[in-house]
């Protein structure tokens, strides 16, 4: 096995794989490493910059197309195989330089993860900058993950806790949530260096802002409904069915008294609210029955034990 697995995600960037292999193999020449890119659909010349490189620790996963960060993210880690794996933008904006200190910080001091936060970073304000720190405070305040940058690619982790997850949609920003929910705690962060984008395109902008609400929505929901989505559902579906019980309990008592309740808004409301309160209902059921063929198909557990320590006296 590999001592380090570095898995970078490439989409249009021909001009920075030349410089960025050679920074990585400076870097980690004193690292046994395996450096996996994965092509997400370029239509330049990246795939042909990748196969100059010439080195059999260097792999190129070609991708169909285009599918996204996250799923790109996920093919490389699929194929990697070290004791630990690293993740790296292949825009050359992250320094290959801070993975030997990364490195030996995971492996030391035993993190689960060590993040990167970019202390001087290189990127516009109003576009890039702002837009991240109002979404890494949203982040930090529904996930309970108190990190600087969520946003910041480079990241290491052990082998277990990153191949303990599945990446997909654009989950890629809430990683660290992510491997929370599987039980990783031991998580920590390191400034690191950033850089001005030299060759190519920004494949980020202001339009990712709803993807990232999206996405926010549901970690929420990860967090504290994953195994339990009857709770979820259920009492909303109770609170809904109640009103409306109510509001056609008050409006029966009303038709007894001779008053005529067709076609009030009060009863659409009402027949609405039962309706919707039983669908609620009958959703979180449903959920309930999914997440227990989940666990129990592939035989998966609702807990992690990290390590199992035998008890004696002296």
């Amino acid at each position: 096995m590999k001592k380090l697995s570095l898995v970078i995600c490439v989409w249009n960037e021909e001009e920075n794989i030349k410089p960025l292999s050679e920074q990585i193999k400076q870097a980690l020449k004193n690292i046994d490493f395996e450096a996996i890119f994965v092509d997400d659909g370029s239509t330049d010349n990246t795939r042909s910059e990748i196969k100059k490189i010439n080195d059999d620790r260097f792999l190129l996963v070609e991708l169909k197309r285009n599918y996204g960060q996250s799923s790109a993210l996920q093919a490389g880690i699929d194929q990697a195989e070290g004791e630990f794996i690293a993740l790296i933008d292949g825009d050359l904006q992250n320094d290959p330089a801070d993975v030997p200190m990364m490195l030996k910080m995971i492996e030391e001091e035993e993190w689960d993860m060590v993040a990167g936060v970019r202390a001087n970073r290189k990127d516009g304000m109003f576009l890039r900058k702002v837009p991240s720190k109002i979404a890494n405070l949203l982040i930090r305040r529904t996930t309970g993950i108190h990190m600087k940058d969520l946003g910041c690619t480079l990241k290491i982790f052990t082998n277990e806790t990153i191949k303990n997850i599945h990446i997909y949609g654009e989950l890629h920003r809430y990683i660290p949530a992510l491997i929370s929910l599987e039980g990783a705690t031991k998580i920590t962060q390191v400034d690191v260096n950033h850089r001005a984008r030299e060759f190519g395109t920004s494949k980020y902008g202001i339009g990712r802002t709803t993807r990232v609400m999206s996405d926010l929505v549901l970690m929420l929901f990860f967090k504290k409904y994953l195994q339990r989505p009857m709770h979820f559902f259920g009492n909303i579906g109770i609170f809904t069915l109640a009103i409306g019980v109510l509001i056609n309990f008050y409006l029966l008592v009303l038709k007894l008294l001779g008053n005529d309740i067709w076609g009030k808004p009060l009863l659409m409301l009402g027949i609405l609210l039962v309706l919707g309160g039983i669908q609620f209902i009958t959703t979180g059921i449903i959920a309930e029955l999914q997440m227990r063929t989940y666990f129990e198909s592939q035989r998966k557990k609702p807990y992690r034990v990290r390590r199992v320590i035998p008890a004696k006296e002296d």
